[in-house]
C-alpha cells in the first residue's frame, strides 16, 4: 500500500521540486521542507500551493525541534530526503558546510525519525519507510564498466565524500536500529527547475548571453544523463516496493562526454534560437583548466532497479535534452528569479556542473 503523505525534504530544488509534483500527481499529500538556499526556490513550487494536498515549511534538516513538530502534527508515512549541498566547485570552496548538511543533517533527520516511530501512534516500523537519495559519486571514477550496488566507495571531492558519509549512516541507522530505511544512488539528472550552475542550464543561460561557454579541460569527462521524471517514478518505485536495507542504483544508462553534450546543446541553440549573423553558438565554447579531483568517468549499472521493480527509464537523452532547452528557453522570469537570489558568487565565474 502506498505511503498517503510524505515528508518531503529540500524539496525546493530541481529533484525535490519535481519529485513533489510527481506525488502530488499521484494522489500523495506532501509536507514539503526546505532551507531555500541559494539553490532552491518557491517560485519552483508556486503552482502547487493547496492547504489539502501541499504544505511548505521553510527549515532545515539539522532543525531537530522543527523535525519533530512537522512529524507529530502530520504523520507522514515516509520521509524521502533530497537535503543536500549538491555542487562540487562549492564543497571545494567550502567543505564545512557540506558536512554540516548533508552529514549531521543526514542524522539528525534519521533520529528524528527514529523519534517519531517509535511513539504512541505513529505508523508501524515495518510499514514506515525512508528514502535516501543519494549520487553515483560515491563510487568515484569508474575506469570501465559499471559501479554496482555493491562496489566500494571511492568519493574524490568533499561533495561525493559527504554524500557517502551519509549513505553510511543511513545504512548504521538501519541495521542497528531498524529503520526502514533504502538508498538511491543517481547519476546526473537534468530537466526543468534546475539552478543554473549545473552544466545545461549554466550554458543554456550564458549561450543566450553570448557569453563563453566554459568546459574543464579537454571536456571528455563522461556522466550518465537521466531525466529528472524517469528519476521521480524511479524514486517512487523504490518507496512502495522497495525492500527496506537495500540500496538501488538509478541510471539511464547512456554516458557522453560533457564536450558532446554542450555540443549538442548548442545545436538545438541553433535551431530553437538562432543567432544574429547565422554564427553557431558552438563557437562561443571555451575550454578552462580543470577542477581539482575532477572525476573522468561516473557510470552506475541500474539493473537490480529495472529486474526487480521493472523501472526503465522513459526519455531519450536527445529528446529529454531539447525539452530541457526549449523549458528554460521559455521560462527566462524562473531564471531570473533564482538568480536574484544567488549569493553573491557571480554566474560568470561558475564553470560547470560536477
Amino acid at each position: 500500500m502506498p505511503a498517503k503523505t510524505i515528508l518531503v525534504t529540500g524539496g525546493a530544488g530541481c529533484i525535490g521540486s519535481n519529485f513533489v509534483r510527481f506525488a502530488l500527481e499521484n494522489g500523495y499529500k506532501v509536507i514539503n521542507l526546505d532551507a531555500l538556499t541559494y539553490a532552491g526556490s518557491r517560485s519552483s513550487l508556486v503552482s502547487l500551493d493547496d492547504p489539502k494536498t501541499h504544505l511548505f515549511v521553510e527549515g532545515r534538516i539539522t532543525d531537530e525541534a522543527l523535525l519533530g513538530r512537522l512529524m507529530a502534527e502530520h504523520r507522514p508515512d515516509a520521509v524521502v530526503n533530497f537535503a543536500a549541498e549538491t555542487h562540487v566547485d562549492r564543497s571545494i570552496d567550502h567543505p564545512e558546510t557540506f558536512v554540516q548538511t548533508n552529514v549531521l543533517g543526514v542524522v539528525v533527520l534519521l533520529e528524528a525519525v527514529r523519534s517519531y516511530i517509535a511513539g504512541e501512534g505513529s505508523p508501524q516500523r515495518d510499514t514506515f519507510r525512508f528514502v535516501h537519495v543519494s549520487t553515483d559519486e560515491v563510487y568515484g571514477d569508474i575506469d570501465k564498466d559499471a559501479a554496482t550496488e555493491s562496489s566500494p566507495y571511492a568519493p574524490s571531492s568533499p561533495y561525493a565524500a559527504s554524500k557517502a558519509s551519509a549513505d553510511h549512516f543511513v545504512r548504521a541507522w538501519q541495521r542497528t536500529y531498524g529503520l526502514a530505511a533504502i538508498i538511491t544512488n543517481c547519476s546526473n539528472n537534468y530537466g526543468p527547475f534546475q539552478f543554473p550552475e549545473k552544466l545545461i542550464p549554466l550554458m543554456v543561460t550564458k549561450a543566450v548571453r553570448e557569453e563563453p561557454l566554459p568546459v574543464y579541460g579537454k571536456g571528455d569527462q563522461v556522466r550518465d544523463w537521466l531525466h529528472v521524471s524517469d528519476h521521480c517514478r524511479a524514486l517512487e518505485m523504490v518507496l512502495t516496493r522497495g525492500r527496506p536495507g537495500q540500496t538501488y542504483n538509478v541510471a539511464s544508462g547512456t554516458g557522453y562526454p560533457n564536450l558532446e553534450v554542450v555540443r549538442r546543446l548548442c545545436g538545438i541553440l541553433d535551431d530553437f534560437k538562432p543567432r544574429d549573423g547565422g554564427a553557431s553558438y558552438g563557437d562561443l565554447i571555451e575550454h578552462v583548466e580543470d577542477r581539482p579531483g575532477h572525476d573522468v568517468r561516473y557510470a552506475i549499472d541500474a539493473s537490480k532497479l529495472r529486474t526487480e521493480l521493472g523501472w526503465s527509464p522513459e526519455v531519450a537523452f536527445d529528446e529529454g535534452l531539447r525539452q530541457t532547452v526549449r523549458w528554460y528557453l521559455d521560462n527566462p522570469d524562473w531564471i531570473a528569479n533564482v538568480l536574484s537570489r544567488y549569493d553573491g558568487r557571480r554566474l560568470g565565474r561558475i564553470r560547470q556542473e560536477r
